[in-house]
């Protein structure tokens, strides 16, 4: 752990180093690229202020919300996918389809099918994260050892049983990085979906807050509001994804 933190703070560092050099050449306006200072001060107003925290706060909430019902939907169809093969074949085709189809495309049919609320940005969340989940959960379900299985069904398991019980925990490197892929495709969907569609009734996001500082051409709030993704970002991946692969798949000697 304090290895990883060791690293993260040299990139820092030298990504703040190169930053100022850029911003002090005077090769780009003020305006445009502002200081590391800048920046900072920017930051620590919005927070201060608490609009950067309640911004990301309901961020955060739509992407939970959107990730709770995506992981619910990848393991019951990813669960009959293992049961028949006739609806392994049907989820395997629409993966191939509906994955490479980018969520905000959708976004005027969820505005017509959900309204203007919290609904349709969610919407947009389960479907850019659904397909390539349910693709590592799938693929890794494929690469257990018929033997696990055979083990399983030798203790009296099977259906669902089977497949929880023995399928999930052997493939669990494939559905560990499929939650990371989802939630880092969660965040884009979101960011994405609020800068089109502006708020979700009164409230609005880090995706509304930097389509806001851009109108009004305060390119440091905008840098201030990747800042706190940036920083949410590393926290869930050292923090919760980290803890989870040291305690499951590095203490069991596992690899995807």
């Amino acid at each position: 752990m304090i290895e990883i933190i060791k690293k993260r703070a040299i990139f820092i560092i030298l990504i703040i180093a190169l930053w100022e050099t850029a911003a002090r050449s005077g090769i780009f306006p003020p305006l445009l690229f502002p200081s590391t200072a800048i920046i900072g001060k920017t930051f620590i107003d919005g927070v201060m202020r608490g609009e950067l925290i309640n911004n990301a706060g309901f961020s955060i909430y739509l992407i939970i919300a959107g990730l709770v019902l995506t992981l619910l939907l990848t393991i019951a169809l990813s669960t009959l996918a293992m049961l028949s093969r006739t609806f392994d074949n049907f989820l395997d085709t629409a993966v191939a389809v509906m994955n490479p189809l980018p969520g905000i495309a959708l976004l005027p049919l969820a505005i017509l099918w959900f309204g203007t609320g919290q609904m349709s940005i969610i919407f947009i969340i389960v479907h850019a994260t659904l397909w390539p989940m349910i693709l590592n959960t799938v693929t890794g379900f494929k690469t257990v050892p018929p033997i696990y299985r055979e083990v399983g069904e030798n203790i009296g398991l099977s259906g669902s049983g089977l497949v929880l019980s023995i399928m999930v925990p052997a493939a669990f490197p494939y559905l560990l990085a499929g939650l990371k892929i989802g939630w880092s495709r969660a965040w884009r969907a979101l960011i994405a979906a609020e800068m089109v569609f502006g708020t979700a009734g009164v409230n609005g996001g880090l995706g509304w807050y930097i389509y806001k500082q851009r109108y009004l051409m305060d390119i440091s709030g905008v840098f201030a509001a990747l800042m706190v993704i940036v920083i949410i970002g590393i926290l869930i991946e050292d923090l919760l994804f980290g803890i989870i692969e040291r305690r499951t798949i590095k203490r069991w000697g596992m690899s995807a």
